[in-house]
């Protein structure tokens, strides 16, 4: 079972970034998925998550109104578009999966999540 985060990069202050969480071995669409970050010296923090059929959707407060958490289970994807980036936004997002999908920020709990992958480097400059 894999899941693997990309789309990061490098953008200014104010541009936007997608980012896709792609799976192998399992199928999304029995999963809720969550979006997570970890800034160098700092705590992860759970950023979104989307439930698994994709009608319900929660956000952090420090990305609410920027970030649209979104999924194609079609194509096995979930996305994270992420506009008017700011540098505090700057992390490694990594993507993961749960069966247990709560729909506040008990959702975004790490150890709710039993799949994890490899993350993304997002880095925005001021």
């Amino acid at each position: 079972v894999q899941l693997q985060a990309s789309g990061g990069g490098l953008v200014q202050a104010g541009g936007s970034l997608r980012l896709s969480c792609a799976a192998s071995g399992i199928s999304l669409h029995y999963y809720a998925i969550g979006w997570f970050r970890q800034a160098p010296g700092k705590e992860r923090e759970g950023v979104s998550l989307i439930s698994r059929s994709g009608d319900s959707t929660f956000y952090a407060d420090s990305v609410k109104g920027r970030f649209t958490i979104s999924r194609d289970n079609a194509k096995n994807t979930i996305y994270l578009q992420m506009n008017s980036l700011r540098p505090e936004d700057t992390a490694v997002y990594s993507c993961a999966a749960t069966l247990s999908f709560i729909g506040d920020s008990r959702g975004l709990i790490p150890s709710l999540y039993t799949q994890w992958g490899q993350g993304t480097l997002v880095t925005v400059s001021s």
